[in-house]
């Protein structure tokens, strides 16, 4: 069997407010949740599962691979929400996109205070 990714769980405040925005902001089904988990599953099988650890959360990066489509709507959403965001990591280029490695890029903040970034190419 070949490698792939199959899930991940991200620390949220709020386990159902982090997983709606990424089921609104990226048109995202509701998966099926158990115990701790929100979970929501991406185009791919991917499962990204939602938990709220009893730990301060500390700050992680996720990057999404989306069509030119869907980052359009999906940035059109972070403007219309006053969603804070950025051309560059570094956050130093606020209310831009990126066109970096021939496609679009834009940074952000999601509920939990976690750094997401949405691409439409491939850094490789």
């Amino acid at each position: 069997m070949a490698v792939s990714f199959n899930h991940t769980i991200i620390a949220a405040k709020d386990r159902e407010e982090s997983a709606r925005f990424y089921r609104e902001l990226l048109e995202i089904e509701a998966a099926p949740s158990w115990g701790p988990f929100t979970n929501i599953q991406l185009d791919d099988g991917t499962l990204l599962q939602f938990a709220e650890p009893p730990v301060e959360i500390q700050m992680q990066h996720y990057a999404l691979l989306i069509d030119d489509e869907l980052f359009d709507r999906a940035y059109q959403r972070l403007c219309d929400r006053g969603v804070t965001h950025w051309a560059d990591p570094q956050m130093h280029r606020a209310g831009e996109i990126n066109h970096n490695h021939g496609g679009r890029g834009v940074y952000f903040k999601d509920p939990a205070g976690h750094a997401i970034e949405l691409i439409t190419k491939p850094y490789l």
